[in-house]
């Protein structure tokens, strides 16, 4: 619990593992929304990055999963901020009329919101992101030149940014995993953001989101799944990183893992150091069976632990932790 009172909690959907609520964009938001209007709530950004929108609210703590992991081990800790300077960093190989499109969306950003964009930089050399599906339906990937990015990012610290927006180069990845506009698939990008969050995170220890960019910016007529329909309808996915890292907490000593509540985590992905770090630490975890992923690693097969609550919904969640 906060010194003010308030319950302090963590919402958690990893990315690039199918989790039917959270799995798509920003579909497990509702939710996150809800849990947050009776708690301070730790959010991850796959948890509320919606393409052109952002489920993020003032009594959220948007967190990239390297840091993330670092406040559960008890290595840091958060410290809210408010209006953060956001840098953003474009990859080299990004088309000029796609980058048009995301300087017209800064300033869209910056117009409506007020969001205090610093500026943007364009890497020296291209960045060269590839994405592919394991067997096992894991997404994942790999970054060919990830300095680049640090550099880039390094001068914008310099100009006094408080956090980082990295854009790159994507290939269309509908041909990858055509069930995901379906509503059953897996984000076939989420694997690979991760890893040029979590680099970044850990370089330069400053909030930190990123969104992919595609050559091909139209927007389909085709009807898609609810739960996706959000990147369907826009060709960039900035503006939700952008909103997301503007009141993104700072590495500080204000909120430690000491001060948290509980932790709701999908039913069947209890693998992770958030889960490990909570079971260590007394910290209730409730793994809801209505967000299932294509993984298997549920209480009953890893940890037997009687710090994880089984809960059929978030709404059993959330009337457990709240007493409702």
């Amino acid at each position: 619990m906060l010194k003010t009172g308030e319950k302090l909690g963590a919402f958690v959907v990893p990315t690039g593992i199918g989790a039917s609520i959270g799995g798509y964009a920003g579909d497990a938001s509702c939710w996150a929304r809800e849990f947050a209007r009776y708690s301070k709530l730790i959010v991850n950004p796959n948890v509320v990055n919606a393409g052109g929108f952002s489920g993020i609210t003032d009594n959220m703590l948007y967190v990239e999963g390297y840091t993330l992991d670092s406040f559960f081990k008890g290595e840091i800790g958060l410290k809210p901020s408010f209006n953060n300077k956001i840098g953003i960093v474009f990859d080299k190989s990004i088309p000029q009329d796609v980058l048009n499109v995301h300087i017209n969306t800064i300033n869209a950003v910056r117009v409506v919101y007020g969001v205090d964009i610093l500026g943007y930089e364009i890497t020296e050399d291209s960045v060269g992101v590839e994405f592919f599906m394991t067997d096992t339906g894991i997404s994942v990937g790999s970054v060919k030149n990830i300095e680049t990015i640090k550099k880039s990012a390094k001068r914008l610290l310099d100009k006094g940014a408080d956090a980082i927006a990295i854009v790159c180069l994507f290939e269309d990845p509908e041909d990858d995993n055509t069930d995901y506009s379906n509503g059953v698939g897996v984000d076939p990008v989420g694997g690979v953001e991760a890893i040029l969050s979590h680099y970044i995170s850990k370089e330069l220890k400053i909030p930190c989101a990123h969104s992919p960019a595609f050559s091909d910016f139209s927007i389909s007529s085709d009807i898609v799944n609810p739960k996706a329909a959000s990147e369907y309808i826009t060709p960039t996915f900035l503006p939700c990183i952008l909103l997301g890292l503007n009141n993104a907490p700072s590495i500080g000593n204000e909120i430690e893992i000491s001060q948290l509540d509980y932790l709701v985590m999908p039913y069947d992905c209890l693998g992770s150091t958030p889960v490990f770090e909570a079971i260590k630490r007394n910290i209730p975890i409730f793994a809801v069976s209505e967000n299932t992923s294509v993984l298997n690693i549920t209480n009953e097969v890893l940890h037997k632990s009687d710090k994880i609550y089984v809960v059929e919904s978030y709404q059993e969640a959330f009337d457990k932790i709240f007493n409702h």
